[in-house]
């Protein structure tokens, strides 16, 4: 567990608790490692929503298909970030999302019974854990909202104009990756992918964006 140390000491989960202890608390929480390959699913819609996920390394999505199969990506994870914890949490019992892999993947699982009581000894760092978990939630309900702003807009130029003034105003930069390609963001963003290409080739002539692949320059 020792080569994950870095990723988990930068998990939400974790702040405030000392470096020491981290470690120490791994087995507390009933860690469990896993590892998947890129596309495979990571956790399924429909299954029990019994755990809480840290992405250690790699990249994955969570997902929603329709009943007619059409995708839609709702945020992207990247290393240290935590996923699940709201329907785990919850009284909901199955996953109503699904969790795929976009990259290969390794990810750390805790049981969410261990997370979100204290434990038989009443730990402080338990009790640092649970109120870490408040403040992640109330962070991904801030994203929720961003999410929705962005897809509320009219069209799929306001859209992406909103999306990446959105991303570049989180880094600071002007130029950026996004970490989608031109499907997963027009997954992401509830368009055609025909369309979305169109307008982004549209904002290149004008003077508005560059683009490169997943690179984008706000002019």
């Amino acid at each position: 567990m020792q080569k994950y140390f870095k990723v988990l000491r930068d998990c939400p989960l974790f702040v405030d608790i000392n470096d020491g202890d981290i470690i120490g608390m791994l087995s507390c929480l009933g860690a469990d490692l896993k590892l998947y390959t890129k596309g495979e699913t990571i956790v399924a819609e429909g299954d029990a929503a019994k755990a809480v996920g840290v992405l250690l390394s790699g990249e994955a999505q969570i997902e929603q298909v329709d009943y007619y199969g059409n995708r839609s990506i709702t945020m992207h994870i990247a290393p240290s970030d935590l996923f699940g914890e709201s329907f785990a949490l919850s009284k909901v019992l199955h996953m109503p999302v699904s969790i795929v892999a976009a990259k290969d993947c390794e990810v750390m699982f805790f049981d969410r019974m261990c997370v979100s009581k204290t434990c038989a000894k009443a730990c402080v760092h338990h009790q640092q854990i649970i109120f870490n978990l408040m403040n992640i939630m109330a962070d991904k309900n801030l994203a929720f909202h961003q999410k929705l702003e962005i897809v509320s807009k009219r069209t799929t130029r306001e859209k992406l104009i909103a999306y990446l003034a959105i991303f570049a105003k989180q880094i600071g930069k002007r130029t950026f990756d996004i970490p989608f390609d031109r499907q997963e963001l027009a997954d992401y963003l509830a368009v055609d992918r025909s369309g979305l290409s169109a307008e982004i080739s549209k904002l290149c002539r004008e003077g508005v964006i560059e683009c490169r692949k997943n690179r984008f320059t706000l002019l």
